[in-house]
């Protein structure tokens, strides 16, 4: 009776030992996840939770003899910790993703219930299971596999974001640093305005207003100087931020210059076909659809949303085992004619009465769906799944013309630098060699050296601002399309281009 009676509780202790054994192992979606980032960076070596302990020597490393913009790029995506933190969304989706793949719990009840004239108490127990979970658990995983596969793919939108922030500004850094080495060089260039004015004023060949206007444009030039080192220090201090490094930015050696700016001008349309397959946005986007989609079969699948399978038992109430007899009587009189204090008879049960109080038997608890039909929420998860269709549909439309403005500023950018390298600079240093000469011979009066002077320092200056926007435009390039430059020259030609990794998207 005993064993019986325990058998319910043994079966829900073997139900609880088997569910116990889904575990939450994330490595294998962050492998997903540098693969992807690998794709859009061209950098191998990106951070993982699961590795913390070695990213430390290897930003150290880095951090050695100098520091490449590849190099300043790789240190970001090992050591910047807002980066680290979106990670931990990867975990948080693999852990949703095996919520999903579990049934409900098991519900187990026992009731007792005492007779007041004592005996056995009246038992039931019944284990129940919601089995309705097994028609619901393959759209739920379904739909927290696509949820994860868009998280992974938005974590790597971000490192790539992150990526391209930090070429900018290594590029921008790079720009101040040559910004202030103009402005020093400057500063000898009207010194030695300065110099000329008072060999000439020495001569009586120039006046007092000449010196002191030469004296107030080298003076200009050093406030241009403390203005650009300045400058220097807070793009070094931004770049120190992204890279997560906390030492002193001025320490960093950066050893690269800026980028020389591309001769050949790609074709909006081109990228934008690349950036279709490419851009993780928009592969993000697309697991989206699928994970509104497949929430949306799980909801026409709640219409029965609990129908508990299980077993029931019952032990009716038994009474005194000696039939309702007065002990305390028969002693008495059981005493009394044995002259000594005799027990009454035992007279035990027939075997016929043994366990005919004893039910058990299969349950059922089917919640019927005759008001709420999961009508409302299933007319949600429908318009959850239009709404992604169209988020996905905007984010393509906004990409075309986001490539297009991203390639207008990098040719335009382009176009400027040339024409400041290769026409307006040596221009501006012509008209200053024979300005300067022209006024040592008398030739020339004072205001048209100081003009030729003025456009040689604001051509130099406007050069080093140009090409550090030209810097800038290849990582936001790389940005809008979603791959390294030097993969998206490559598919520029006329080659067929190749289907981005991971599984078909919906709708494709």
């Amino acid at each position: 009776m005993v064993r019986r009676d325990g058998s319910i509780l043994w079966l829900a202790v073997a139900l609880a030992t088997t569910g116990g054994c889904a575990t939450v192992d994330p490595r294998a979606d962050y492998e997903r996840a540098g693969q992807h980032i690998a794709e859009a960076t061209g950098q191998k070596q990106v951070y993982r939770p699961d590795l913390d302990g070695v990213i430390a020597g290897r930003v150290e490393q880095l951090l050695q003899d100098g520091l490449t913009a590849d190099e300043a790029v790789q240190v970001c995506l090992l050591n910047n910790p807002t980066l680290q933190a979106t990670f931990m969304d990867i975990g948080m989706a693999r852990a949703d993703v095996v919520q999903a793949g579990l049934l409900s719990n098991p519900s187990l009840g026992i009731a007792v219930q005492f007779p007041s004239g004592g005996g056995l108490a009246n038992l039931e127990a019944g284990l129940a299971q919601n089995i309705a979970g097994l028609w619901q658990i393959p759209a739920r995983k379904l739909a927290a596999g696509r949820s994860l596969d868009a998280t992974i793919l938005e974590v790597a939108r971000r490192a790539a974001g992150f990526a391209a922030d930090a070429k900018v500004a290594y590029y921008e850094a790079v720009g101040a640093d040559e910004q202030l080495g103009i402005a020093r060089e400057n500063v000898a260039v009207v010194q030695n305005l300065l110099e000329l004015a008072l060999a000439r004023q020495e001569a009586g060949a120039a006046n007092e207003l000449e010196v002191n206007l030469s004296r107030s444009l080298a003076l200009d030039a050093d406030l241009d100087v403390e203005t650009a080192r300045l400058a220097a220090a807070e793009a070094r201090r931004l770049l120190a931020t992204l890279l997560g490094v906390t030492t002193d930015a001025d320490g960093l050696v950066l050893v690269d210059p800026l980028p020389e700016t591309p001769a050949k001008t790609p074709d909006a349309q081109r990228l934008h076909d690349i950036a279709r397959a490419w851009r993780l946005d928009m592969r993000a986007a697309r697991e989206v659809v699928g994970a509104a989609e497949a929430r949306l079969q799980e909801e026409c699948r709640r219409v029965f949303p609990k129908v508990k399978l299980g077993i029931a038992m019952e032990r009716g109430e038994r009474g005194r085992s000696d039939g309702g007899r007065d002990i305390l009587a028969d002693t008495a009189r059981a005493s009394i004619s044995n002259a000594a204090l005799t027990a009454p008879k035992i007279e035990p049960r027939s075997k016929g009465d043994r366990d005919t109080d004893f039910i058990i038997g299969p349950s059922l608890d089917l919640e019927l769906p005759v008001f709420d039909q999961n009508q409302a929420q299933i007319a949600k998860a429908q318009f959850a799944y239009q709404q992604a269709r169209k988020m996905l549909e905007t984010l393509d439309r906004a990409a075309a013309q986001e490539i297009r403005s991203a390639i207008d500023r990098a040719v335009t950018a382009w176009r400027l630098v040339r024409i400041y390298r290769d026409r307006s600079l040596p221009l501006a240093q012509s008209n200053l060699d024979l300005s300067r000469e022209a006024y040592r011979a008398g030739r020339a009066s004072f205001l048209s050296v100081l003009e030729a002077q003025r456009f040689f320092l604001e051509a130099r200056s406007s050069y080093v601002s140009a090409a550090r926007t030209a810097a800038t435009t290849i990582p936001e390039l790389e940005r809008t399309i979603g791959l390294p430059y030097y993969k998206l020259v490559a598919k520029v030609e006329d080659e067929p281009i190749p289907e981005a990794e991971g599984r078909k998207e919906v709708g494709q």
